[in-house]
């Protein structure tokens, strides 16, 4: 480096005096060496790091973290995974999330589940521990943060409820927050009514399945009838009847064609794919498989009033609309399922999944929950079961619910995503809950990520049919 100031160097200079100059010269040199840092050596910059891992638990364990990382770990909780169906460690919802969530700063973690299923007991610690190999190699973060979506969810609320030592928050999308219990009891609902107004002698069971080829044989017996049904106008009411019981929305695929307000025909048409859907998974191949962890029946639909229920739904009135299309009679239909038999639950079963899948409501950090209001599989009104336990344990300060005006289970774009997130990690750093009404949301979201869409909108979802939760003793128990 120079200085810009040059010194005039003598012709003539007694040597002992050029040695001494010399010296201070190398002198001078030296200190300016040690004493400033190497211009020619620049510090290694910091890398982004990839890695796979298996726990002691047999499950894995997928951890990205950024160069720059923000301080803040994201630990995801992935969905249900059928058993037997391929189990990888997730730590984002989907590859445009997670792009974007890396770009901005967040280490993002997760595991697979050392089991597939209704894996809730080794999810919650394989998460857990996960968490805690994340610390051991990175250090401790500034923030945690859990989320997880539809079943992960619920993994999301009882890392929550029992585990908020080790998180700040939590934001659960589409999630099963209504909890293990109220969740099979309202599967049981729609296929007790199909079973009982379109195949009452077929001696198809619904509960108590032995395995899942007992399962498969069940629920293709249930679907051929449900086929037969709504080539008619009494089969096709029948099918909105067991729909509404689980109030199946009316628009509930993106590629549907979203129907009027009084167009009866469309509304059912929709509904009746969601319901074979349901047949096909959670009905009884998924039933069979928590039934197996649970040890026996976890539901009952004893001292249940269909007629109060039906009341409840959102979708009430297109059922109305269709019995008088049919000809039939509603009441008529409503006293058969009074008068059929009910299905009783096993103690023991009720009390394993009370115990490992229903909450408490109880908060004690702030909770995010968002939910599309088009979702047949898990649907919105599990907000309502949420907000009704978080109520009832005083913690209702801590939650706030948020959806999206779109069809389909956990159909969220990026920026709705995101938006989510920072509206979570707002409360985080301010300690109160701000703009997180629907033009604020989507402002959130547009700024996240303009390239996806922003659909927040103002709902209030009916009442949850059939809610259990351990903030209400009186829940069936």
């Amino acid at each position: 480096m120079t200085t810009g100031i040059r010194t005039r160097v003598p012709t003539r200079t007694h040597s002992r005096t050029r040695t001494a100059r010399r010296t201070a010269c190398a002198a001078a040199l030296l200190f300016a060496v040690t004493a400033s840092p190497a211009p020619a050596v620049a510090a290694a910059a910091p890398t982004a790091s990839h890695i796979e891992g298996r726990l002691p638990s047999g499950a894995t364990y997928l951890m990205d973290v950024p160069a720059a990382w923000n301080g803040t770990v994201l630990l995801f909780s992935h969905g249900y995974t059928p058993a037997g169906a391929p189990n990888p460690a997730q730590n984002a919802p989907d590859e445009a999330t997670k792009a974007l969530l890396l770009e901005k700063g967040y280490a993002l973690i997760g595991s697979s589940y050392a089991t597939t299923g209704w894996a809730v007991t080794d999810a919650v610690p394989d998460q857990l521990a996960t968490l805690s190999a994340f610390t051991d190699r990175f250090g401790a973060a500034r923030r945690t943060v859990a989320w997880g979506r539809s079943y992960g969810g619920l993994v999301t609320t009882a890392l929550a409820e029992r585990h908020a030592d080790r998180i700040d928050g939590s934001l659960s999308l589409c999630g099963l927050v209504h909890g293990g219990v109220a969740n099979w009891n309202n599967t049981l609902d729609p296929v007790f009514a199909l079973k009982t107004l379109l195949a009452p002698d077929s001696g198809i069971p619904l509960t108590g399945l032995p395995d899942q080829a007992a399962a498969g044989q069940a629920a293709n017996a249930l679907t051929a009838v449900v086929d037969a049904a709504q080539s008619t106008a009494a089969g096709r009411a029948r099918i909105a009847l067991a729909a509404a019981l689980h109030n199946i929305p009316v628009w509930n695929q993106p590629t549907q064609t979203r129907p009027d307000p009084t167009d009866w025909d469309t509304q059912q048409a929709n509904q009746y794919p969601a319901v074979k859907g349901l047949l096909k998974t959670a009905a009884f191949s998924w039933r069979q498989e928590a039934e197996s962890r649970a040890g026996g029946n976890m539901s009952w639909n004893t001292g249940v009033d269909y007629a109060a229920m039906l009341g409840r739904s959102s979708v009430r009135e297109e059922v109305t609309e269709l019995y008088k299309e049919a000809g039939l009679s509603l009441r008529a239909d409503l006293n058969a399922l009074d008068r059929a038999p009910r299905i009783g639950a096993d103690p023991a079963a009720v009390a394993w999944m009370s115990r490992t899948s229903s909450f408490t409501g109880r908060l004690t950090k702030p909770q995010f929950s968002v939910h599309t209001t088009g979702d047949a599989l898990v649907p919105v009104q599990t907000e309502s079961a949420l907000r009704r336990a978080v109520t009832a344990a005083g913690s209702a300060p801590l939650l706030r619910q948020a959806y999206v005006d779109h069809a389909g289970h956990c159909t969220f774009s990026p920026a709705e995503q995101l938006a989510a997130l920072h509206t979570l990690e707002d409360r985080l750093t301010t300690g109160g809950w701000h703009r997180t009404d629907p033009r604020a949301l989507n402002s959130r979201a547009a700024a996240a990520d303009p390239t996806s869409p922003a659909r927040y909108v103002d709902h209030r979802p009916a009442p949850y049919p059939r809610p259990y939760d351990l903030a209400h003793p009186a829940d069936g128990r």
